[in-house]
């Protein structure tokens, strides 16, 4: 009974608060699938972390308390953040909402198997000792990898290209929260009821924020690919700035290359459309049904990216959409059709 209630203790309470994340999300932009994906591979970020520490700490020659307060964040804030850095690489993070929740399942899986050990290696611990490592470290390690998965998403969505230097700022605010609870500078009861305080109203304010960037990036992106839709259906493109920008670029590219990009213009116009609306529908509680055109009219895309070429897609670039969110939307309806 005394090791099932540490496990209760230690691990349940960051399940429910990643739970929680998820549920409040009304736009439901990661799917429970993938949530499980990025909680396994937390709990492979720990597994490393904990070969690389119990090797590296000899090597050093340093004391536990130096080593877990200014070596063990850095260790494992990187590995944390690895499968983040991979994600955006992937354009699969479109917002500030999914990336903390990204980031807090990443830590949800360290957790789990960082207390699972600790249980197992003192079995007649204390219950407050559980109480701490559950409503505490735990979600300690979920907050600082999503303060690192919101930092690199802000970043990464203005600078458009994911570079090393947009890495680093989420990073060290990572690590110095992680180094900070590690001083203990508090009495750990405190530190963990400061931590319960805090971080249910900083999530509601980021999920506030993030679905009113969410709300205005709809509204937007959902009248400019209709207009744009209309037009080319229309026969009127020449009339649009898309138009008269392919008249100038006409000369440098064959006919058929031309209206290739039409088409592409079109299809990924439908494509954002269709994205949008299943957005629209989930906020208000719809899920809506499979498109079964979603898998042509993906392998119609990738065909005309390759037919079009770099060159010509370097030309297009003005007129599609290649901001995060717009890459996210893309790669959204392409899992959707698996």
């Amino acid at each position: 009974m005394s090791t099932l209630l540490g496990v209760v203790i230690s691990v349940l309470p960051v399940f429910l608060f990643l739970g929680a994340l998820v549920v409040i999300d009304s736009y439901k932009l990661v799917a429970f699938r993938s949530v499980l994906v990025t909680v396994t591979a937390g709990v492979a970020a720990a597994a490393v972390s904990y070969v690389v520490n119990v090797t590296l700490r000899p090597a050093l020659g340093l004391e536990l308390l130096p080593y877990a307060r200014y070596v063990a964040p850095v260790i494992e804030e990187s590995f944390k953040a690895m499968f983040i850095i991979y994600l955006l690489s992937r354009n699969r993070i479109g917002f500030v909402v999914d990336a903390a929740i990204y980031g807090f399942a990443v830590g949800t899986g360290f957790a789990f198997l960082e207390n699972l050990y600790y249980l197992m290696v003192n079995p007649g611990a204390a219950v407050w000792t559980w109480v701490v490592r559950g409503f505490g470290t735990a979600l300690m390690h979920g907050g600082a990898t999503a303060i690192f998965a919101m930092g690199a998403r802000t970043l990464h969505v203005r600078a458009r290209d994911l570079k090393l230097l947009l890495l680093i700022p989420g990073f060290a605010a990572a690590v110095m929260l992680h180094s900070l609870y590690n001083h203990f500078l508090l009495q750990p009861l405190v530190a963990t009821g400061l931590i319960l305080l805090v971080f249910p109203w900083v999530a509601v304010a980021i999920f506030q924020h993030s679905e009113r960037d969410t709300r205005s990036w709809l509204g937007t992106g959902f009248d400019t690919d209709q207009e744009l839709l209309r037009a080319v259906r229309s026969g009127k493109v020449a009339a649009t700035p898309v138009g008269t920008y392919l008249t100038t670029v006409r000369a440098h590219f064959p006919p058929e290359v031309i209206v290739d990009m039409l088409c592409l213009l079109r299809l990924r116009a439908e494509l954002g459309i269709r994205a949008k609306g299943v957005l629209l529908a989930r906020e208000v509680g719809f899920e809506t049904d499979p498109d079964p055109t979603l898998p042509d009219k993906f392998t119609e895309l990738r065909y005309l990216e390759r037919s079009i070429g770099k060159t010509g897609m370097q030309a297009l670039r003005p007129f599609i959409h290649t901001s995060t969110q717009d890459l996210w939307q893309l790669n959204m309806l392409d899992e959707a059709k698996g």
